[in-house]
């Protein structure tokens, strides 16, 4: 396996972390501001945070391809985590695993 780029991998994580957490307050503390007491500029704020992490999410996946390199399978179920709520953490752990050199596919290899 070639060298893996630690600090992209590393990056990669704490952006899976913020743009997760920013999905969370989207839903759980923007939306009920709204449509519970009416405060419509949370979820304009929220959202549009939100929408650019997300897309920073995926370039970042896209970009990781090459730069770390990650497989065609771990960018595919990164982008797929990125638009699943809880799904940029359940990535972070396949991050995690080729991180610290656990990953299954290393082993299958």
């Amino acid at each position: 396996m070639s060298q893996l780029n630690r600090p992209y991998l590393k990056w990669l994580m704490i952006m899976g972390i913020i743009e997760g957490i920013s999905t969370l307050v989207l839903f759980f503390v923007a939306m009920p501001l709204k449509h519970v007491w009416g405060h419509d500029m949370a979820v304009t704020v929220a959202g549009g945070l939100h929408g650019i992490l997300f897309l920073i999410l995926i370039g970042m996946f896209i970009v990781g391809k090459a730069m770390v390199p990650l497989s065609t399978r771990l960018v595919w179920w990164g982008i797929i985590g990125a638009i699943v709520p809880f799904g940029p953490f359940i990535v972070d752990v396949m991050l995690y695993r080729l991180y610290t050199g656990n990953s299954r596919e290393d082993q299958q290899a």
